[in-house]
């Protein structure tokens, strides 16, 4: 699949639909106010966060993950094509997000919650964990949906009622509704934005963790070490490899000396 995202772009009828969809969620994230730090969820190839980060403020810090090194890849690549810089990228899991309790400002999803039907619960929290001030979430909008689209997206197993589970699990929607802009009419696309009480504690310094423990991670010899978990996260061409599939156990680099 690594690629084809960016493939698809030079159709400049999808290159336009990305232009404008990715403009309306960066005017939605400044509606909520202003921000130091944005993350996308399963950036893929960045075809979204490109032009999300490119209408935001330039000293706003873009951070983008995906569970596929190769599509990381490629996306660096489309950043340069189009010319935005200073985006942060890795590898890593929806469910375990290399990134510390209340360390990113906004964090929002395009479609990524998506194929991941009956565990919205668990991933809204791991979400919730990272986002300092606010959940974005464009998904598919089951419940707005026509009857054939609803069954497509039963079909394929995709995320329902995210609003309902995050009610459910205490956190304050503030908007729920469909979303002007959807490429595909049998999946159309929901806006729910999630409000997340101030922590009262400063943002911390370092937002990458070790995805296990959650603790600090230190660069030693071209990897990412975690002295809690004594797991080493290799940095392949200079992508973090921030997946606990990833981690290999190091014990002797915490007396190494460290970059």
């Amino acid at each position: 699949q690594a690629g084809s995202y960016v493939e698809a772009m030079r159709d400049p009828v999808v290159y336009d639909f990305k232009v404008r969809y990715a403009g309306l969620i960066a005017q939605e994230i400044q509606a909520l106010g202003t921000f130091e730090s944005v993350l996308e969820v399963g950036v893929g190839e960045a075809t979204t966060l490109g032009f999300v980060a490119g209408n935001l403020p330039a000293d706003t810090a873009c951070y983008g993950f995906d569970i596929s090194w190769s599509r990381v890849a490629v996306a660096r690549e489309w950043l340069e094509e189009i010319d935005v810089q200073g985006v942060q990228m890795c590898t890593a899991d929806l469910s375990a997000m290399p990134y510390a309790d209340d360390s990113i400002d906004v964090v929002y999803t395009s479609h990524s919650i998506e194929p991941n039907g009956g565990r919205e619960k668990e991933i809204l929290s791991e979400l919730y964990r990272v986002a300092r001030h606010y959940l974005v979430l464009l998904e598919p909008d089951y419940e707005n949906a026509c009857e054939e689209a609803r069954a497509r997206m039963r079909e394929h197993g995709y995320c329902r009622y995210l609003a309902q589970a995050a009610t459910e699990l205490g956190m304050e929607v503030v908007r729920h509704e469909p979303f002007p802009h959807s490429i595909n009419p049998m999946n159309p696309t929901g806006l729910t934005i999630i409000r997340k009480p101030p922590s009262g504690t400063a943002a911390p310094a370092d937002v990458y963790v070790c995805p296990v423990s959650r603790g600090a991670l230190v660069k030693v010899d071209g990897a990412y070490f975690s002295p809690d978990s004594l797991l080493a996260y290799p940095v392949i061409d200079g992508i973090p490899c921030l997946r606990e599939a990833n981690a290999i156990v190091c014990c002797h680099l915490a007396s190494k000396g460290r970059e």
